[in-house]
């Protein structure tokens, strides 16, 4: 058996443990038997288990694949993950502690659980749960494509590693709940700031340095088709800037961010993790760079998804090839288990419980959630044996772009009180929604689900996203203005306004 499969094998052997004991851990003395205990641990996190906890579900094993790969391919235009990243945490500052705040103070699990009390309005809430479960299921299968292009370039080739992952994965899950991926990125993520900061200095040393590396990435982008470069063309501007503006947008609505930071014990935590997180935006501008090192060694492949894990085992040592792929596929498994708790949560509180209109046990709710994550993680699996990747990739382009229609009821929801201005009405942001939803969809789709820059005559290349936003808070706003005078299905609040000052 290869070294790099057996410390491979080793690493994973070890968090798999840690995902079980993770039960055990700060359990409280009546078990785990609600959905705030199995789906927010309680909201116990203190400011360094939740920095690693929301950093393991933003920074995950498709995102250390895909940004070097988007560089192999595109150049420079993929770096706006890097400005998005920095514009994401101001925003996260401002809008998070005052969300924590109110949800903690009713028992809120979900953001669609602070629609529901914000508004009272049964369709909007359903219309919030469902995007983000539509959002956040080609997510979950993306994980599950990083794991896949690791094991496979550890020569573990077929569907069942795969599915012996999953089911891994869904045992401690279902047992220990958040507390599995809250540890678990504990490890991780000091594994990943490892293999980043050894790969950043062995492999210029192993290349001729970084200005050989930047000419050879820009020689070989001059030749792809279309040309690129590692420098922004003018005509790039727009759709950078909008990509970057867009995503900082939803990267903070996505249900596993709300689920980590709504895990947090106090908004203080929130804050602080607001100041501490840009060293994750560090670490992903040293990731992104690989796909610049991969072109300078000579990695040559048309898939470009296996290009780091190629790199790695072509430039290091066999063992820290199995060290680096390990942490890059335990990077999957702590964003695929809070994105499944995130589903069903969503599930479960906003979709089951509006539907049916009947009050659950917590005991009950924790059972269904349960059940709930593991059909979840299967869907995310079928989809990932039985489809194309480019199907999840191609999914996930519009779950970004649906994600962010959300912005209106809760980001504004948090801001717009009776007290400072007319709050926006509960149908003027339904027909926002349906509005910003449709718009978003058509430009993805007439675009072939290819990309989600769409073209605006005279304008230039936009990340679809924004210009649905755009309409859906112009709908809102004037719908608003027009229904709120007539009186007509007028907002009840029943949230706490003490909760909203600070």
């Amino acid at each position: 058996m290869p070294v790099s499969l057996i410390v491979f094998l080793i690493f994973f052997a070890f968090v798999t443990l840690a995902g079980f004991w993770a039960a055990r851990w700060r359990r409280p003395l009546a078990g785990i038997h609600s959905l705030e205990e199995w789906g927010l641990a309680g909201r116990s996190f203190g400011t360094w288990i939740t920095w690693f906890l929301v950093g393991g579900d933003a920074y995950t094993a498709y995102t250390v694949i895909a940004v070097p790969a988007a560089l192999y391919g595109a150049g420079a235009s993929a770096f706006f993950a890097l400005p998005y990243a920095v514009i994401a945490y101001p925003y996260m500052l401002l809008v998070l502690p005052r969300l924590w705040t109110i949800c903690h103070r009713h028992n809120y699990v979900t953001f669609a659980d602070f629609v529901r009390g914000r508004y009272s309005f049964r369709p909007l809430t359903l219309a919030i749960a469902l995007t983000g479960i539509l959002a956040v299921m080609p997510y979950i299968a993306l994980q599950l494509v990083g794991m896949r292009v690791v094991l496979a370039a550890l020569g573990l080739a077929g569907e069942w590693p795969l599915i012996a992952a999953f089911i891994i994965l869904a045992a401690y899950t279902y047992s220990s709940g958040l507390r599995a991926p809250a540890v678990i990125a504990i490890v991780k993520d000091v594994m990943l700031y490892a293999m980043v900061l050894a790969a950043i200095v062995w492999l210029p040393l192993k290349l001729g340095g970084y200005a050989h590396i930047f000419a050879l990435a820009n020689q070989a982008l001059a030749l792809h088709k279309p040309p690129a470069s590692i420098l922004l063309a003018p005509s790039q501007f727009l759709a950078y800037s909008t990509l970057a503006v867009g995503s900082a947008i939803a990267l903070m609505l996505y249900p596993h961010t709300a689920t980590g930071v709504l895990s947090a014990s106090s908004a203080n935590a929130i804050r602080r993790n607001a100041a501490m997180l840009p060293a994750y935006s560090f670490l992903l501008g040293l990731i992104a760079l690989l796909g610049y090192m991969a072109i300078a060694a000579g990695i040559k492949t048309t898939d470009t998804s296996s290009i780091i894990p190629l790199l790695f085992l072509k430039e290091f040592p066999a063992w820290f090839a199995g060290f680096c792929l390990s942490a890059i596929a335990v990077g999957a498994l702590v964003p695929a288990a809070i994105m499944s708790i995130a589903a069903s949560n969503l599930f479960t509180r906003n979709i089951w419980g509006e539907l049916t209109r009947t009050k659950m046990t917590p005991q009950q709710e924790s059972s269904m959630a349960k059940i709930v994550s593991l059909l979840v993680k299967f869907g995310a699996l079928l989809f990932v044996l039985k489809l194309k990747t480019a199907y999840a990739i191609q999914m996930q382009l519009l779950g970004g772009i649906w994600i962010g229609q959300i912005f209106p009821s809760v980001v504004l929801g948090v801001f717009t009180r009776p007290r400072f201005w007319i709050p926006l009405h509960p149908w003027a942001l339904f027909a926002g929604w349906l509005a910003g939803m449709s718009l978003g969809t058509w430009m993805a789709w007439t675009l072939s689900l290819k990309s989600s820059v769409y073209f605006i005559p005279h304008i230039g290349g936009m990340y679809a996203a924004v210009p649905a936003l755009l309409l859906n808070l112009t709908v809102a706003v004037v719908l608003t203005l027009i229904l709120h005078p007539l009186n007509l299905a007028p907002t009840l609040d029943q949230t706490d306004p003490a909760a909203y000052i600070g």
